[in-house]
């Protein structure tokens, strides 16, 4: 709909006319079809508030803007009419009274056209401000779908869990049983290590893999040097509830059969 106000503001703009019968043939096809604007953007207020659009987040904002559309429509269509009632049309006057003669005229013209010119800009004032509500309901629109879809697509990752390795399912489930996180000294360098309970070997790549994911947890309160308690997290134990992965298979390299060696006749 915004390039349909846009339009109609760029020929509400840019139209020319004498007062009188020429200014209600050219301004008058322009107030019909701000009418039907109007009764579009009413039409999509109406199918918005009965949609399931009024429960996200924010669609309040968005259907008072749509609102305002209707409204702004409107008063542009007012402004059209406000002009073409200020257009001095010709005809009869009532009985008793003479006719305008040319002087009068040119004078109710000259009186009109800058009331009608002032009715027109203020038209296409208010058609501008409609074609950008609708450019700023349509963003919203989308804006508010694209939060959807993204909670959704984060709602579906926090039921299903990162896929995991098989090397990172038995880590995790090792860890559940329990572990720390300490710091040993070697060669005269601090080496992080993981340390099961059970006794499983758990690399720290795999270890913070796992908490990337947000799988595990260290009790950053107690130092490295001691030991910091491993706790594996809600995700974890919901990741531990999917099936544990197969082993990738192993690709040997083929070797070629070993052919006999020709031997030559004994001599």
């Amino acid at each position: 709909m915004a390039r349909d106000f846009e339009a109609l503001r760029a020929r509400v703009h840019d139209v020319s006319h004498t007062p009188g019968t020429d200014a209600l043939r050219r301004i008058g096809p322009l107030l019909l079809t701000a009418q039907d604007l109007t009764a579009t953007a009413l039409r999509h207020l109406t199918a918005l508030d009965d949609s399931a659009y009024t429960s996200l987040t924010d669609s309040r904002a968005g259907l008072e803007l749509m609102a305002s559309v209707v409204y702004t429509s409107s008063l542009g269509g007012t402004e059209l009419a406000n002009a073409l009632s200020a257009n001095p049309y010709e005809g009869v006057p009532f009985s008793g009274h003479s006719a305008d003669d040319s002087s009068s005229r040119t004078a109710r013209h000259a009186e009109a056209v800058p009331r009608m010119a002032g009715h027109l800009g203020d038209a296409a004032h208010q058609l501008d401000l409609s074609a950008s509500g609708c450019r700023y309901v349509a963003h919203g629109i989308t804006e508010n779908l694209s939060s959807v879809q993204d909670s959704k697509a984060a709602s579906a990752q926090q039921t299903t869990g990162p896929t995991l390795t098989l090397t990172q399912y038995d880590a995790l489930k090792a860890l559940a049983s329990g572990g720390r996180l300490y710091e040993s000294s070697q060669r005269g360098m601090g080496v992080t290590r993981v340390a099961s309970d059970d006794g499983t070997r758990v690399s720290i790549a795999t270890y913070r893999a796992l908490a990337k994911h947000g799988l595990v947890t260290a009790d950053t309160r107690t130092s490295l040097y001691h030991g910091q308690k491993i706790t594996v997290t809600e995700n974890g134990h919901r990741a531990l509830t999917q099936p544990r992965p197969w082993a990738e298979p192993r690709t040997t390299a083929a070797t070629a059969p070993r052919t006999a060696a020709v031997q030559g006749p004994r001599r």
